[in-house]
């Protein structure tokens, strides 16, 4: 037990401070920015899990009603396995601070999903107001998942709901054209299809209950970045790099904004990269990185059944 909560924290430590240090430094996610997604996730997935499994293993080490519940239908041998009865006072004290941990990222999950509900509701009411409800008889169907409203300030956006709508402004449609207006629509389509808001909200929860872990303040800098790369790549093949550059430009001269999470720096980067775009990876590349990494959460768990595994063999 001593050995695998010791393994389990050098594994979190390592995930949580060096590694995404060196790939904040990196270039490739800039080229893949759908891969570096999956890279983050994954790293957040591996100290989330070192610290649950790190906390099942020492609560049953700790407290005998946990032991019982975990332990109860493994064989004995697999039992004693992980000598759980030597249980010393740092593995009490980190079983506390996970435990508080746990509670506590809980509690900024819930946080943050509440203010996203309220801040949709002001939205979705603010929206009722600027476009109101039609008719009886024309309600069901008639406004479709795409409105314009009527604003000379260049705008879009995507709002998540149900259902999902994407909203557009008249100076917008006067700005861009035709093809500009679909790379608009291509790129809010891209975060919807995506579900870019959930992952939104799961970084800025670890980042604002957690903010001196470097994963996390990393994860959330860096989700920011990339889904909107991201969703520039998509709208890009669709209608072309030049296309969505202008596309961007236009509705930014002003501060009207491609997408909520959009800043001048960010959006210098954004529209230098679709002016010259960095060369892809071949697939064979994409689909090696995205396997190893979908590999790395499951350290903990080899960690923590390692022992059992054994006794069982």
């Amino acid at each position: 037990m001593i050995l695998c909560l010791l393994l389990l924290s050098t594994v979190a430590a390592a995930a949580a401070v060096p590694v995404p240090r060196a790939l904040t430094r990196a270039a490739w996610p800039e080229r893949e920015p759908v891969v570096g997604l999956w890279v983050w996730q994954c790293l957040v997935a591996t100290v989330l899990l070192c610290c649950l499994t790190a906390l099942v293993l020492g609560a049953a080490a700790v407290f005998h009603t946990v032991r019982d519940h975990v332990f109860a239908p493994a064989p004995p041998a697999v039992t004693a396995a992980y000598d759980l009865s030597a249980a010393p006072v740092w593995a009490t004290v980190l079983t506390l601070l996970l435990a508080s941990g746990a509670a506590w990222t809980t509690a900024m999950l819930g946080r943050e999903l509440a203010e996203a509900r309220r801040r949709h509701g002001v939205a979705r009411a603010h929206l009722r107001e600027r476009a109101p409800d039609l008719p009886a008889g024309l309600d069901a169907g008639a406004r479709g998942p795409l409105l314009v409203l009527e604003d000379e300030y260049p705008d879009a956006w995507w709002m998540p709901g149900n259902p999902p709508q994407l909203i557009v402004t008249t100076g917008a449609l006067h700005r861009l054209t035709d093809h500009q207006l679909n790379a608009v629509l291509a790129h809010e389509r891209g975060h919807a299809r995506a579900r870019h808001d959930w992952l939104l909200h799961l970084s800025t929860a670890l980042a604002t209950g957690f903010p001196r872990v470097p994963l996390f303040a990393h994860f959330c800098d860096q989700t920011h970045r990339l889904v909107e790369l991201a969703a520039d790549d998509t709208a890009s093949r669709r209608c072309g790099h030049l296309t969505t550059a202008l596309a961007l430009i236009e509705l930014n001269q002003h501060r009207g904004v491609l997408s909520c999470a959009s800043s001048h720096r960010l959006l210098g980067e954004r529209v230098d990269r679709l002016l010259e775009p960095p060369p892809r990876w071949l697939r064979r590349q994409r689909a090696l990185t995205t396997a190893t990494a979908a590999l790395v959460p499951l350290l903990p768990l080899l960690i923590v059944f390692g022992p059992g595994l054994s006794a069982l063999a």
